[in-house]
C-alpha cells in the first residue's frame, strides 16, 4: 500500500503554520489559488464578508465621530492605534517561556515605546503646545523649560533604558534578549517614523488626514468587492486572492473617487484650516486659494439631460487626483510588504481585534505608506515655501523667551517709528 506523500516518518512532527487566536481565515498557504475560480461561487466566503462588512460599518461610525470632535481627539486615535500596533508587533516573536526567566523584561519593550512617543510628539507639537499656554505666565515658563531640555530628558530616558537592558543580560538568553533589542528599535522606526507623519497631517488641517486616509479605505474595498465578483487572475503569488481585476477596479474607483471627496471635504471650513494650539474649540480661517472654486461653463454639445450647466473645481481637487493615483497604484504594496512579512512568520494576522480583518497592523500597512506621501506631497507641492508672518511669528514664540521678546518689540517699534519719520 502506498504512503500518503503528505505523512512524514514516524515520530516525526508535521510542521505546522501558526494562526491567530480567533483569526475567521485559514492562513495563504492553504488557500486555492484564483485561476478560473470565482470567490462568489466560494459560499464559505459569505460568512467572511458579513463579518467584514458588520466591522467595517462600525470603524466607519467610529472614524466619522472622532473626526467630528476634531484635531486633538484624532490624535488620540493615532496613540491608540500605536499602542495597538506595537502590542502586536511586540507578541510576534515573544517566547513565553524565555520571558519568564526574564521578569521584567517586556516592561523595557514598553520603556523605549514611551521614550519615542515623548520624543516624536515632542518634536510635533511643541510650537502648538507654546500657543496654548501663551496667556498663562507660570505655564508658559514650564512649558519653555521642557521644550528647551526635551531633548536631553529623551536622551537620558533611552540611556536609562539601554543600561536597564544590559544590566538584565543573563547566561544562555543573550541571542533571544539582543534579538528583542533589534525588533524592539525596528517596530519603533515602523511605528513612530511613519506615524508621526499621519500626526503632522492632521494638524496641518484635517483634510490632508481624511482624504488619504479614506482613499486606502476606499481602494480597499473596492478592490474585496471587484475581486469578490469578477476576479479571476491572480495579481502577486505574495497574496494569492488578491486579483488584477480587483487592483483595476479598485484604482478606478479610487481615482474617480478622490476628486470627488476633495469638492465635497473641500468646503468644509473644520477640515481645511490648520489648528495652530492644542485647544479643541471651533476653528475658522481664510481657506486660501485651493479651496476656493473656480467655474466652468458645461460647453453647449452636452446632453440636455445633464442637470448643470455651470461645474465648480476647487483647484486641491487636481492635487487629489494625484493622492488617488498613489492610493491605488503604490500604497497597495505596503499590504503586499504585510503578506510577505506574515507568510515569513507563518501567520494569518498580525492579530485579531478586529473581526474579520485580523489585527490593527493588518489595518494600517497601507495607511501608514499613504500617511508619508500626503505629508511629502503637502510639503513639497502645496505647502508655502517662503516665510510668512504666521511663520516668522511661530518661530518668535518657540524660541525667545517672554523678556526676549518684549526686547524685540520694543526694537522693532523704534524701527518702525524711525522709518516713519523718514518718509514724512
Amino acid at each position: 500500500m502506498q504512503k500518503d506523500s503528505n505523512s512524514g516518518a514516524p515520530g516525526t512532527p508535521s510542521p505546522r503554520l501558526r494562526r491567530r487566536r480567533g483569526s475567521n481565515e485559514v492562513p495563504g498557504e492553504v488557500v486555492k489559488a484564483n485561476g478560473a475560480h470565482l470567490l462568489v461561487d466560494d459560499r464559505d466566503k459569505y460568512r467572511s464578508m458579513l463579518i467584514r462588512l458588520y466591522s467595517t460599518l462600525w470603524m466607519i461610525g467610529g472614524f466619522a465621530f472622532i473626526i467630528y470632535m476634531g484635531h486633538l481627539y484624532i490624535w488620540a486615535m493615532v496613540v491608540v492605534i500605536q499602542i495597538f500596533m506595537a502590542k502586536e508587533l511586540f507578541n510576534l516573536l515573544r517566547k513565553a517561556h524565555e520571558d519568564k526567566q526574564l521578569p521584567g523584561f517586556r516592561l523595557l519593550n514598553w520603556h523605549f515605546f514611551l521614550t519615542a512617543m515623548l520624543y516624536v510628539y515632542g518634536r510635533i507639537l511643541s510650537q502648538r503646545l507654546v500657543n496654548t499656554v501663551t496667556s498663562d505666565k507660570f505655564l508658559y515658563k514650564l512649558v519653555s523649560r521642557f521644550i528647551k531640555y526635551h531633548m536631553v530628558t529623551c536622551y537620558f530616558l533611552y540611556i536609562a533604558g539601554f543600561m536597564w537592558f544590559i544590566l538584565t543580560l543573563k547566561k544562555r538568553r543573550y541571542k533571544y534578549q539582543f534579538g528583542q533589542y533589534a525588533w524592539t528599535h525596528m517596530i519603533l522606526i515602523v511605528v513612530f517614523t511613519q506615524s508621526s507623519f499621519t500626526v503632522a497631517n492632521i494638524f496641518e488641517g484635517i483634510f490632508w488626514f481624511l482624504l488619504p486616509a479614506s482613499l486606502i479605505v476606499i481602494n480597499d474595498i473596492a478592490a474585496y468587492i471587484f475581486g469578490f465578483f469578477f476576479g479571476k487572475t491572480p495579481l502577486i503569488k505574495l497574496s494569492p486572492k488578491k486579483t488584477w481585476e480587483g487592483f483595476i477596479g479598485a484604482s478606478v474607483t479610487t481615482i474617480i473617487s478622490a476628486f470627488l471627496l476633495a469638492n465635497i471635504f473641500g468646503r468644509f471650513r473644520w477640515l481645511t484650516c490648520p489648528r495652530k494650539d492644542l485647544s479643541v474649540g471651533w476653528i475658522d480661517c481664510d481657506p486660501g486659494p485651493l479651496f476656493k472654486p473656480d467655474y466652468f461653463t458645461v460647453p453647449e454639445w452636452f446632453p440636455a439631460w445633464f442637470p448643470w450647466r455651470e461645474i465648480s473645481v476647487l483647484p486641491v481637487q487636481w492635487h487629489a487626483v494625484w493622492l488617488g493615483l498613489f492610493a491605488s497604484i503604490i500604497a497597495p504594496f505596503g499590504g503586499f510588504f504585510a503578506s510577505g512579512f506574515k507568510r515569513a512568520f507563518k501567520i494569518k494576522d498580525f492579530g485579531d481585534s478586529i473581526p474579520g480583518h485580523g489585527g490593527m497592523t493588518d489595518r494600517m500597512d497601507c495607511q501608514m505608506v499613504m500617511a508619508v506621501f500626503a505629508y511629502i506631497y503637502h510639503q513639497s507641492f502645496v505647502a508655502p515655501q517662503n516665510l510668512s508672518v504666521e511663520m516668522i511669528l511661530d518661530q518668535i514664540i518657540m524660541n525667545l523667551t517672554f523678556e526676549e521678546q518684549q526686547v524685540l518689540y520694543l526694537k522693532l517699534g523704534q524701527i518702525i517709528q524711525d522709518k516713519m519719520f523718514g518718509e514724512s
